[in-house]
């Protein structure tokens, strides 16, 4: 008889994609754990650092602004070294960016001056670790699974870095400030350990070194590519013009908890945890659906979903409801991420993987930083349901305008 946890292995890691995926799971199961940790125990930290609300913003800043910095070139570079070796070296730094900073914690020297520039190496990092990781997949799994081994991956992400991790981390922080930063640490040498197993083959670039261009020139190669491939290019303006919109929302969703539906901070976890909740439950059911609908039509019901979503929170003043809808639209979010995920590995060519990864990304982080403060501007001018109706015209606008650019999205080659 067969051991319990071999066969729960077996349907997270089917034997069928290899080892080298057991691998890559796994240090997204470390990392995303370890990330989930620090998601709250940062804040906290920053929080014990200042009350001034221009420097707790600029931890915010500092976050997404490494995305806006360097993403194109996180992408170029993850097209011209090695893949693995890539992630490997980032985890590294990131581990010692976080034991600099429990020093500085344990020995009482810490300030919020080094937390922001901490906050910035960590972004600027994980930026290469990313762009580097998110083309390991297709060199790993067959194209026709791609779909499922990118709903493991971002199932580990819902779980572990937005429902699991974040409770684990206040806690650690409430035993020992330096405590959750130590304890990702850890997790980020793991992480650096377990990927190291996965076949030297994974994420090595078959390139000339004397054939080697310019950053630049690499760069726009991509950029070019892009341009003129259809269904990536409606990919990439999607996930920036939709950014705008959710960004305008989600960017006062803490003051809207408060003013609109009258929650004290507990409430303001348990609606952010029903949109955590609502990804997992999807984690189930996102097979089925790619095997019953084709990955352009699960999109564009996605879409639809999002728009109502900024409707009904527009709308209601149940919390109920809102608790309701944010379930929907944390199933609609992990759904959206893995599709994504799935749609571009399987239309750009792997050479060109990092630098398109890139692109996208960059389009993402563009779209909030563009997103988030008109929403406060609009809910400064309108009220705190402003920008929820600014968001469900607009997102309603984009889907009628985009509709039929889907139609070819789903099976395009390279």
């Amino acid at each position: 008889m067969r051991n319990p946890l071999h066969i729960a292995l077996d349907v997270i890691a089917p034997p069928r994609f290899g080892r080298d995926f057991r691998w890559l799971l796994a240090t997204s199961v470390v990392n995303n754990t370890g990330d989930g940790i620090v998601l709250a125990a940062g804040p906290l930290l920053v929080a014990s650092q200042t009350h001034d609300p221009f420097l707790v913003s600029l931890a915010i800043t500092f976050d997404y602004l490494p995305w806006l910095l360097f993403g194109l070139v996180g992408g170029v570079a993850a097209d011209r070294f090695n893949r693995r070796l890539l992630v490997i070296g980032a985890n590294i730094v990131r581990a010692v960016v976080l034991v600099l900073l429990a020093a500085t914690i344990v020995t009482g020297s810490v300030s919020i001056a080094y937390v922001l520039a901490a906050i910035l190496a960590l972004g600027t990092a994980e930026v290469f670790a990313d762009s580097a990781s998110s083309t390991l997949m297709p060199s790993i799994v067959p194209r026709d699974d791609l779909a499922v081994g990118n709903a493991r991956m971002q199932g580990t992400y819902i779980t572990l870095n937005q429902l699991v991790g974040p409770p684990i981390g206040a806690f650690l922080f409430a035993i020992g400030m330096a405590v959750p930063f130590a304890t990702n640490a850890v997790a980020f040498l793991l992480g650096a350990v377990l990927i190291s197993r996965i076949s030297s083959s994974v994420g090595a670039i078959a390139t000339d070194p004397s054939e080697r261009r310019s950053f630049v020139a690499d760069l726009l190669e991509g950029l070019r590519w892009l341009a003129h491939h259809a269904a990536m290019r409606t990919l990439a303006i999607t996930i920036f013009t939709f950014n705008v919109t959710w960004g305008a929302a989600m960017g006062v969703l803490v003051l809207y908890s408060a003013q609109h539906l009258h929650l004290d901070a507990v409430g303001f976890g348990l609606l952010t945890t029903s949109a955590a909740a609502g990804g997992i439950l999807a984690t189930a059911f996102y097979v089925r659906l790619t095997q019953r609908f084709s990955l352009g039509n699960i999109m564009r019901v996605g879409l639809v979903m999002e728009t109502l979503t900024h409707l009904v929170l527009a709308a209601t003043t149940s919390p109920l409801v809102a608790f309701g809808i944010m379930f929907l639209s944390g199933a609609h979010g992990f759904t959206w991420g893995a599709t994504a995920n799935t749609v571009r590995q399987r239309a750009v060519p792997n050479e060109l993987l990092g630098r398109v990864g890139g692109v996208m990304r960059f389009a993402g982080f563009g779209g909030l930083v563009i997103g988030t403060p008109l929403g406060g501007l609009i809910a400064g001018q309108f009220g705190i349901t402003g920008p929820f109706w600014f968001a469900f015209v607009g997102s309603a606008i984009l889907v009628v305008l985009l509709w039929r650019q889907f139609a070819h999205i789903a099976h395009d080659e390279p």
